[in-house]
């Protein structure tokens, strides 16, 4: 099974507290379709491409991660329907919509709900919401309203104390990742007495529009940082998308009907994933979707990995603190009490083979009760044996679902 998968987690608190089968569907009938953007919604995106890329040098370390910045988005944008005020503006600029504000993310989170999952038949992509409410408190009707129009969730009322709950909020994170996120709360990070969870869920399955050819992957070294280790290499030859810069060569490989691409920075030898990060922009990223054709003689780890992460200090550090702030939060559209994020996190996995790529992630969140032109083919090696970095993104807009970094563990 190839896929990805990212679930976030949001838990809102009261202020006032002190505390797949073998049949895979052919190219045929699978013609490209693209998500039309406006110049102004193009915009917001490339925005949004660059907390992307903000987000993962504060998650970056010595080990294998992966997050789903589109994930924080969904969840975010969601809540941020019950902000108000400076808690709302920061939450604004840092999710890269500035002065377009919430109406904004609403409807983008729209826009790519509908249409994302609808691309390529040979790539699925399902992103689903939640929220679970603490029967004690209330959402606000305008709050309920905007989460089901935009956001397609459909909040559920429980008693956080009934001990079943935290199974329930895992089952449905495993029930949207396809069992591949069986578990985003526990003992420890569930807490009956908060308001409310809100969940959003994204699954990726795609095909490689190349397969590799499971005879060719035999075991070879991957260079880590600390030390080296026996990987299984992955080996084909063909035309792909291909660039150098001073820091790393950048490789294309596209999904199914090239609706969806996984794009590959490989730090060149005497530099690390830190420097091509660095100089990682919208702007710059632009540029790596319009590279030249070359013949690519191609090595690739087979790889899994997981990350569980939590996002309070990393959101705040990026630009959002008064959310996290029980007596500065502004979130009075939310519920009948005033609240701010007690806690919020991401567990994303990805499973990458020679028949393609799965991946997921679940953000949740928990409301507490508050105070180029193309050339003649030239002929490159792409031997990624040691760290890089990969991104997986929608093809017609550049928007970034995955950001990863593989790293020999």
């Amino acid at each position: 099974m190839w896929a990805a998968i990212a679930l976030m987690m949001v838990t809102t608190w009261s202020a006032c507290s002190k505390n797949e089968d073998d049949t895979t569907p052919d190219n045929k009938n699978n013609e490209l379709r693209k998500i039309s953007l406006t110049r102004a919604e193009q915009d917001l995106v490339n925005e949004s491409n660059n907390f992307a890329f903000s987000l993962f040098r504060q998650v970056t370390s010595d080990k294998s991660e992966i997050v789903s910045p589109i994930s924080i988005t969904y969840a975010l944008g969601m809540l941020n329907n019950g902000a108000a005020g400076e808690t709302q503006k920061e939450i604004n600029k840092v999710l890269g919509f500035g002065t377009a504000g919430a109406d904004s993310i609403n409807a983008f989170c729209r826009k790519m709900l509908t249409e994302a999952p609808t691309l390529d038949k040979l790539t699925k992509v399902m992103i689903a919401n939640t929220i679970y409410m603490n029967k004690d408190y209330e959402l606000k009707s305008d709050f309920i309203n905007k989460a089901k129009t935009f956001y397609d969730a459909e909040p559920e009322t429980r008693d956080f104390h009934d001990g079943k709950t935290m199974d329930v909020i895992n089952q449905w994170a495993s029930d949207h990742t396809e069992k591949m996120i069986e578990k985003v709360l526990n003992e420890q990070s569930f807490n009956p007495d908060a308001v409310s969870y809100l969940l959003n869920a994204i699954y990726f399955k795609g095909t490689w529009a190349e397969k590799f050819d499971k005879d060719n992957t035999k075991d070879e070294t991957f260079k880590g940082y600390s030390a080296d280790k026996q990987v299984p290499m992955m080996h084909q030859e063909h035309e792909f998308n291909y660039a150098e810069t001073d820091d790393c060569q950048a490789l294309c490989l596209p999904y199914g009907n090239l609706a969806y691409r996984m794009t590959i920075l490989l730090p060149k030898e005497g530099k690390t994933i830190n420097d091509v990060l660095k100089n990682l922009t919208a702007e710059s990223w632009e540029r790596y979707q319009f590279m030249d054709r070359a013949y690519v003689d191609l090595k690739l780890p087979r790889f899994e990995s997981t990350t569980d992460v939590g996002l309070n200090d990393i959101m705040s550090a990026l630009g959002m603190p008064r959310a996290f702030d029980p007596y500065l939060a502004e979130f009075p559209n939310f519920c009948n009490v005033p609240t701010f994020i007690g806690m919020m996190k991401q567990v994303a996995k990805i499973k990458l083979n020679e028949e393609g790529t799965e991946a997921a992630a679940v953000t949740v969140i928990g409301e507490y009760v508050s105070a180029i032109e193309p050339s003649e083919p030239q002929h490159v090696q792409f031997f990624a044996n040691r760290p890089f970095l990969y991104v997986i993104s929608e093809q017609s807009t550049g928007a970034i679902f995955f950001i990863g970094q593989y790293m020999g563990d």
